[in-house]
């Protein structure tokens, strides 16, 4: 989640590689990673190639996509190759649409469409549309309307402890001051089922968390203390409300890489939890994570608390695309303890869904429902499975949805209704439900998120 909310979608890094046998980077770049180029298969069905890059280098290349200068009367199919048999070419990678990683020694794969021009606008990244152009013309493959209704997904034999709702509203409240309007915590709209209080810090320790109120958020709202704070952890309690503490955030860098800071972690989250009356954790770590000594701190936060600790996740979407990810790996390991998994669908560029066949651009109900399939699909039960959306103008740089997309995802997952040209393989109606950034934006923006979202999801299965 971000504080401020202006979004930078990538970094910049500059690769060199050679094309032939031997792979030296040129003069300009030697000080950095190296990749190698590669064209790995023909594909059909308008596809001119695919491609693939492999990170030479002894560091983890982050954000790039592909961008290059097309001459004048080549086609987009003979200039790829031509550079395929070149020695001695620069390629520079910039990425303004995908925010993933390659690790060294790992690959990864993109094609072109033919789009007959020698455009580079149908340029494809692991599925998604490259920076420097736009998201192919084409739609995305339309699903024909199944003739039988479709398989649903059986109830899970291990459903969640305690006494959450079967579909759950969950919203993060701030601790801090910035455009939205500034709420102390019993003022959070009744509809929220579940408080993530954004955010616990680090210390100079690693693993430790502290946390305490806001400053800036204290003189904005005439004075407000951690006494009042408290006494407003109880107040929604009485109402039948839970509230958790938030790690991480967009500038978190609390850090779990090791058994230590594990240990202390566990021990920091649970005297906070105490001290508060916190209801459990949620892990927001947008700078990286080990899902091994996290996990190994969950467990041990778990044993402590007991096991009526709630464990939400918030990862982004690019966190999310593949069961290997750290985050993703963590939610499957934790699976067994695990509460909820709201991923942000939102500031992201277009992505791979379950079908692995087209690239859903974000803001639609297609991007949420086939990146949704993913996590249902790859072994995360319905009931941990949540959808996180921005609540309206200035809460997100992209990606931003009217409520009904929300319940109209929300039906095609749980009922398969009101889907767009993508359907799931089966149904899913034991869906979590959802989640928002955030209760201050969306009270900014007139309680639109969680009065239309909160009644739908009583109406689900």
């Amino acid at each position: 989640m971000k504080r401020s909310r202006s979004l930078v979608l990538s970094l910049v890094t500059a690769l060199a590689a050679t094309l032939g046998a031997a792979w030296v980077a040129l003069p300009a770049y030697a000080a950095g990673p190296t990749a190698s180029f590669v064209k790995t298969a023909d594909w059909g069905s308008g596809w001119e190639g695919k491609y693939t890059i492999t990170n030479g280098g002894t560091s983890t290349i982050n954000g790039w996509s592909l961008a290059f200068d097309l001459p004048s009367g080549t086609t987009l199919g003979s200039y790829w190759d031509a550079l395929l048999t070149s020695a001695g070419q620069r390629h520079t990678f910039t990425n303004r649409s995908w925010n993933g990683a390659i690790a060294p020694g790992a690959s990864v794969s993109f094609g072109f469409l033919a789009s007959g021009s020698g455009s580079p606008s149908g340029c494809q990244l692991n599925g998604a549309s490259c920076g420097g152009g736009t998201p192919p013309t084409t739609p995305p493959p339309t699903t024909a309307p199944p003739t039988t209704p479709p398989p649903t997904t059986p109830p899970p034999t291990n459903p969640p402890t305690g006494d959450l709702p079967k579909h759950l509203l969950t919203g993060y409240w701030h601790n801090f001051d910035n455009p939205a309007v500034e709420l102390r915590l019993r003022d959070v709209p009744t509809e929220y089922d579940l408080v993530a209080v954004a955010f616990a810090e680090a210390t100079s320790t690693p693993g430790a968390l502290t946390f305490g109120i806001d400053p800036g958020l204290a003189a904005s709202l005439g004075g407000y203390t951690d006494a009042d704070f408290t006494n407003d952890v109880r107040t929604l309690h009485s109402r039948g409300k839970k509230v958790i503490l938030s790690v991480g955030g967009e500038t978190g860098r609390v850090t779990v890489n090791d058994a230590a800071s594990a240990t202390v972690f566990a021990d920091t989250a649970a005297a906070l939890i105490a001290r508060y009356g916190f209801d459990g954790i949620d892990i927001d770590l947008e700078n990286g994570l080990n899902p091994t000594y996290m996990a190994q701190a969950l467990r041990a936060l778990r044993a402590k608390v007991g096991s009526s600790l709630i464990i939400a996740m918030a990862p982004q979407t690019i966190d999310m695309q593949n069961p290997a990810g750290g985050y993703f790996k963590l939610a499957l390991d934790i699976k067994d303890i695990l509460t909820v998994v709201n991923t942000q669908f939102y500031n992201s560029g277009a992505m791979l869904g379950c079908d692995q066949n087209a690239a859903y651009g974000q803001g639609t109900v297609n991007f949420i429902v086939a990146l949704a399939c993913i996590q249902l699909e790859a072994g995360l039960r319905p009931d941990q499975v949540g959808l996180g959306l921005p609540a309206g103008p200035g809460a997100a740089g992209g990606g931003i949805v009217a409520p009904s997309v929300v319940n109209a995802a929300l039906d095609c997952l749980a009922r398969g209704t009101n889907c767009g040209s993508f359907r799931p393989p089966r149904t899913y109606p034991g869906i979590r439900g959802a989640m928002t950034w955030s209760v201050n934006w969306d009270v900014s923006n007139g309680n639109s998120f969680a009065r239309t979202v909160a009644p739908h999801l009583d109406t689900l299965p």
